[in-house]
């Protein structure tokens, strides 16, 4: 195994097509070499992994071995899992399908346990690992009273993360992703719904959070209150997608049209002039719910590469990385997400995807450094 360095910063995978194993893998073999050059050319370089379902179940032992030589080689490792969506991320219509199954399904747990077995052969000694999924389910298909069937199917996949760490000393956290118009949405719900849970401490230890800063800024939520809840409250960040969203102020309809496209959703939270927060599953809901008012600010979950500060004639929500970035603690994994690369409006990508990965990823290390 490498050695790894105490700061971890990388980008997730889910950006690049793929769902079975042979796909993923070429796209890596393509992609992370050349960012690693980049960005990373003198220490080991942390793989960001999205695995599909079927990916996981096609990772033979045969190929597994070929995966781990090909990372030696490469000066490369593998300190967390994109487990959230179990099928296919880049079909033409993604939308609500991408939280199915969710945490009510023994298909999400046995699924997740697939991921935390290769994690498990994958984790440098000494680090903690982290797997992302679905924040329970999506508010239009469950309710808080599928707590007790989804709390079930996490003990399941909790119980056997502490029997990795007790018997391999392999330390991985299940990294629930708070979403809008999911059963875990706001930083209060999260403190919540995670108290509702009621898991014995050595289980809940293994139970965390990935924070996506792209959703929790489309929540109008503030870094630092946010961050000061969750820990008031004992509940971990496992890791931090670094990610941004579009921040509109009284958007005209040619505007919105521009990052209306069909394949994923587009939750809208819009605050009026008065305050109040109005939710919406998808944009085109928000433009025939809601006329345009002065006044109003609109922020839409679209993921826009992080180094802008506007998109065309729409701002960003990047202000909010801005804020947030100083109050996170040292040694805490860092994952660039802007999945949407294949549905950004064209002159967003004038790049290639690999330029423009790097570029995120060096903005990432400037804000820091600054």
């Amino acid at each position: 195994m490498p050695e790894v360095p105490g700061s971890l910063i990388t980008y997730c995978s889910n950006i690049h097509p793929g769902e079975s194993w042979r796909e993923t893998f070429a796209a890596l073999r393509q992609h992370i070499p050349q960012v690693k050059a980049a960005v990373s050319p003198m220490r080991p370089f942390p793989i960001g992994l999205r695995l599909s379902h079927a990916a996981a179940l096609d990772l033979t032992a045969e190929e597994n071995a070929r995966f781990r030589d090909w990372q030696a080689e490469n000066d490369c490792f593998v300190p967390t899992l994109n487990g959230f969506p179990y099928g296919d991320f880049h079909g033409e219509r993604v939308k609500e399908n991408v939280y199915l199954p969710d945490w009510r399904s023994p298909d999400r747990a046995a699924y997740t346990l697939r991921l935390a077995e290769l994690l498990a052969g994958w984790l440098p000694a000494g680090m903690t690992g982290s797997i992302s999924t679905v924040p329970l389910g999506f508010k239009g298909v469950v309710g808080e009273g599928d707590l007790p069937a989804m709390r079930r199917q996490l003990l399941v996949v909790l119980t056997h993360l502490k029997r990795l760490r007790e018997e391999l000393g392999r330390d991985i956290v299940l990294a629930l992703e708070p979403e809008p118009g999911c059963l875990l949405e706001t930083t209060d719900e999260v403190v919540r719904l995670f108290a509702a849970l009621h898991l014995p401490a050595d289980l809940a230890r293994h139970l965390g959070l990935c924070y996506d800063c792209c959703h929790q800024a489309v929540e109008f939520e503030e870094p630092a209150a946010s961050l000061a809840r969750l820990q008031d409250a004992g509940v971990s960040i496992a890791k931090v997608q670094v990610s941004s969203a579009l921040n509109l102020s009284a958007p005209d309809d040619a505007l919105l049209d521009r990052f209306d496209e069909p394949r994923y959703l587009h939750q809208v939270v819009v605050r009026t002039g008065a305050g109040e927060l109005l939710r919406y599953t998808d944009l085109p809901q928000a433009v025939a719910a809601r006329p345009v008012r002065a006044g109003d600010e609109w922020r839409c979950h679209f993921h826009v590469p992080i180094f802008l500060d506007s998109a065309g004639d729409c701002g960003t929500t990047r202000s909010f990385l801005e804020d947030l970035l100083p109050l996170l603690p040292a040694g805490l994994l860092l994952e660039v997400e802007t999945y949407t690369w294949d549905v950004l409006p064209l002159d967003l990508r004038r790049s290639t995807v690999t330029e423009s990965i790097i570029r995120e990823i060096q903005w990432l290390e400037a804000r820091l450094r600054a």
